[in-house]
């Protein structure tokens, strides 16, 4: 009875206290650790993020098989000489160091940084592992080590698996990033690794920001391997020198060598039990997408997995207003049909968008289709959204948002793939289970939105749309079809999410009539018509 009474009377004090915190603050008193902050002086990043003997940058990928190799990279000043690392089996207790085996490095490559300083980078392989096994690792040069990390080898058999994928993170990392990585992590400490769609930083070359994108994640980066695909930021540069990939992207980033010639350490797949997941470099301005996209055809064409995820920085589909990455789409999207591949992890545009070709089924909760297309942003950078090259592709949004950081897990089991996309705040956004059919069709059934459906009258507006097209005020069937399927999007979103989302739809359907009168694809009255009718629900909806 005590104890339950002091546990009482400290959470009536801590509410009192936060109570009074609060009252000083809403009448404009500083406490005085507020005006201590004012006076104190930046520490510099050179001297923050400057290596040292000890071990920092702790990063699992994968160069081999995922069941039996592991691969570490981590970094040190330049007076370390003999880089090696340690491992052994886990055990439940600490006389696995009796049994440990050394590795030397494979390779040791030194960095100028922008800084000052010299960075040495290191990469050890672990070959011959075992399995679904357990095991114990650290690193460092036999006086100065770094504390103990541990992973997981996939399995040889079909056993079910997580993942995490993670949109840009790019910019604040340390301030804005690192609550969103770590979120993703706590939901989902089981995951066998963290596919990162690109612009991790936002200049290449600048070493403080890796400072704070390894910072932000802290200790998972060296216990869950990583898959990061190049984005346009890791080609940027903050000194002088011509947009070359990022000298720190080879030497962190472990690849397998099985990618196109001369692309070997950015392009590649790696097989996970039965998923095959592959990155490409999309930044067409730097790189042959067309050769991408030939060996694409060949590893789509011997795959022997069940499932088939493909992540690359710019989207196929954009969500970004303004945007839209044609060289990439006409040589990619093709191969991506023909093989029917699952999900395609993207980045780049700073909204959140799913969705798919289009189908008869669009405003379906239960349907089939081919590739579900992903874009998404972890980091704090937000752009507007809008789906006109969406509509404009016969492609079909099935969730999106803006001004959102996102994180997203993916749950394999057999023929089943369980998709979750989640807000900074650990609230579920966006979800659909795809099931995959002995003929290799996939069904996707999508998930109830939380919140109470609103009155739909979108029929109306969609009857307007085949009027003005019978009486020649919009140019094409073609023309009607795109702003019906627009409508189509907006219905899903009303009828079965919210009306915010809604809203936020039918505002993209007022920029899609503007983008297409200007085009004269629908005259001035058409426009006026159907941009009134839109106008109206969004206030009936608000």
């Amino acid at each position: 009875m005590k104890n339950v009474l002091r546990d009482l009377k400290s959470e009536k004090d801590f509410k009192f206290k936060k109570r009074s915190i609060a009252a000083l603050l809403t009448v404009g008193i500083i406490l005085p650790s507020a005006v201590a902050v004012a006076d104190q002086q930046e520490h510099p990043d050179a001297e923050t993020y400057k290596p040292s003997p000890v071990p920092d940058r702790v990063l699992l990928g994968w160069e081999g098989d995922t069941a039996t190799t592991q691969s570490v990279s981590w970094r040190t000043d330049e007076s370390v000489t003999s880089p090696v690392a340690e491992i052994a089996v886990a055990e439940e207790g600490p006389n696995f160091t009796s049994n440990t085996s050394t590795i030397e490095a494979e390779t040791s490559e030194e960095i100028e940084a922008n800084l000052g300083y010299t960075s040495q980078y290191h990469t050890v392989n672990f070959e011959g592992l075992e399995p679904d096994t357990q095991y114990l690792y650290r690193v460092g040069d036999g006086a100065n080590w770094s504390e103990w990390y541990e992973f997981t080898t996939a399995s040889e058999e079909d056993e079910p698996f997580s993942f995490i994928y993670m949109g840009d993170a790019q910019n604040d990392i340390k301030e804005h990033w690192s609550r969103v990585m770590r979120s993703a992590y706590s939901d989902l400490s089981e995951a066998s690794f963290i596919v990162h769609a690109g612009d991790m930083i936002n200049h290449g070359d600048a070493d403080e920001q890796w400072g704070e994108w390894y910072e932000s994640a802290g200790w998972i980066n060296g216990m869950i391997p990583s898959i990061a695909t190049a984005g346009n930021h890791e080609y940027y540069r903050i000194t002088n020198g011509p947009n070359t990939l990022s000298e720190y992207f080879g030497p962190q980033f472990a690849y397998p060598g099985n990618g196109p010639e001369g692309l070997e350490e950015q392009v590649g797949y790696w097989d996970y039990q039965d998923m095959r997941i592959i990155s490409l470099d999309s930044n067409t301005g730097h790189v042959d997408i067309d050769q991408q996209a030939e060996w694409l055809d060949e590893v789509l064409e011997n795959n022997p997995n069940k499932w088939t995820v493909i992540t690359f920085h710019h989207p196929i589909f954009s969500s970004g207003e303004g945007r839209d990455n044609v060289a990439l789409r006409e040589a990619v999207l093709p191969v991506i049909e023909k093989h029917n591949v699952d999900l395609i992890f993207q980045g780049h545009d700073h909204t959140y968008a799913r969705g798919h070709l289009s189908n008869e089924e669009d405003g379906e909760k239960e349907y089939s289709t081919g590739t579900m297309f992903v874009n998404s942003v972890s980091g704090p950078k937000m752009y507007n959204r809008s789906e006109v090259v969406w509509e404009e592709n016969n492609a079909y949004v099935r969730s999106g948002a803006e001004d959102t950081q996102m994180y997203q897990h993916i749950y394999v089991d057999g023929d089943e793939l369980k998709y979750e996309s989640y807000n900074a705040l650990g609230e579920i956004y966006d979800e659909f289970t795809m099931t995959k059919q002995s003929d290799g069709q996939k069904i996707i059934t999508e998930t109830e939105g939380s919140e109470e459906p609103v009155e739909s009258t979108i029929e109306e507006v969609k009857t307007q749309v085949d009027e003005l097209l019978a009486a020649g005020d919009i140019s094409s069937e073609e023309t009607a079809r795109h702003l019906k399927t627009h409508l189509n999007s907006v219905a899903h979103y009303q009828e079965n999410q919210s009306v915010d989302k809604a809203i936020n739809h039918m505002n993209s359907f007022i920029e899609l009539l503007q983008v297409i009168k200007e085009e004269q694809l629908i005259t001035e009255n058409a426009f006026n018509v159907l941009k009134a009718s839109a106008e109206e629900l969004i206030e009936q909806w608000r």
